[in-house]
């Protein structure tokens, strides 16, 4: 049997949400069609969190606490002094991080990366960019699987893939097509799917 692993790149595959999709995910359904489909044997998901203040420091070099964090922001909400804008943040990141212990429980591997707040123009932007996690554990894995899948469309991916070819691995790439780079569907060939086409086989209804 050829061991499959499959990478989620959320920021590119889910950006906009069901709003930019038009369709929303069932994130059970997703896991058990790439299973179903391609054998795979592990789901790494890719994405950025908001802490609030919650004490935790990538250099620690072990998985974020989503339970203790979830305790952290519900804490949080019972503060007298909280604005109604704070409310409805904290709230929102509350869902987020319900969001993420359903998809733990559902059997995806969770990469999560605290967001970092940077300036545009005086502008704060927040941020968590994960292309270098997911790149460093497709090639810290590399000796785990003969086959990757790879869940997004961004060019950034193409030397990491490259050189995953250049190992005897196999690329397979479900992107949506009006989001992948011209270079992440040329390598794929083939191996590119469109991830639209999986509507009628993990919409949540």
């Amino acid at each position: 049997m050829k061991t499959t692993y499959a990478f989620i790149d959320a920021a590119n595959l889910f950006y906009g949400g069901e709003k930019s999709l038009g369709w929303k995910i069932d994130y059970r359904k997703l896991i058990q069609y790439l299973k179903e489909k391609y054998k795979i044997k592990k789901v790494f998901y890719y994405a950025g969190i908001e802490l609030h203040g919650f004490k935790y420091s990538l250099l620690e070099n072990k998985p974020l606490d989503l339970e203790k964090l979830l305790k952290h922001l519900l804490d949080k909400l019972k503060n007298k002094d909280i604005t109604e804008e704070e409310i409805l943040i904290i709230s929102k990141h509350i869902r987020r991080v319900k969001f993420y212990l359903k998809l733990k429980r559902f059997g995806y591997f969770l990469q999560l990366k605290p967001t970092k707040i940077y300036w545009d123009e005086d502008k704060p932007v927040k941020k968590a960019n994960c292309d270098a996690d997911m790149t460093l554990d497709l090639v810290r894995y590399i000796n785990e699987f003969k086959e990757a899948l790879i869940l997004s469309g961004d060019g950034d991916f193409v030397r990491a893939l490259l050189y995953l070819q250049s190992k005897n691995k196999r690329i397979y790439i479900l992107a949506r097509g009006e989001r992948s780079a011209r270079e992440i569907k040329k390598l794929a060939g083939s191996d590119f799917r469109d991830f639209h086409k999986l509507r009628s086989r993990i919409e949540f209804k």
